[in-house]
């Protein structure tokens, strides 16, 4: 065993930080493009799309000043990417078993986010 071959270990170690929005701005060429470059096929251009518009929306959703309503509009939006994510497979995806997959993704998410958004509006006065 040399001193190389324990360094994939070491990364899965490593606690996961999340980045700030706009954090990288101070690196030139080192943003993450999120467009939908040439080239790339339809499926790719559809998870890319989900992925801009649930970011979008998270930074969003977590700006309220309460945790609690933070997580949940900032898991709402998130939840809602997934689902847009499982439905670009089923209109792409061809493998029965990831098709399945979506199709499980689809309605766990759109049942928790009912929850979120009941929670919310059993909330009111957590000042969302």
């Amino acid at each position: 065993m040399n001193k190389f071959s324990m360094l994939p270990l070491c990364f899965l170690s490593l606690p996961w930080v999340p980045v700030p929005a706009g954090a990288d701005d101070s690196m030139p060429g080192m943003t993450m493009d999120h467009s939908s470059p040439a080239g790339l096929s339809e499926s790719s251009q559809a998870y890319m799309a989900a992925m801009r518009d649930m970011h979008k929306d998270m930074e969003q959703g977590v700006k309220a000043h309460d945790p609690d309503v933070a997580f949940a509009q900032g898991m709402i939006p998130h939840h809602q990417g997934a689902i847009a994510m499982a439905e670009t497979e089923l209109k792409y995806g061809k493998d029965p078993h990831m098709r399945q997959m979506a199709e499980n993704v689809i309605k766990a998410q759109k049942a928790e986010i009912d929850t979120m958004e009941n929670w919310l509006k059993a909330h009111p006065d957590k000042g969302h």
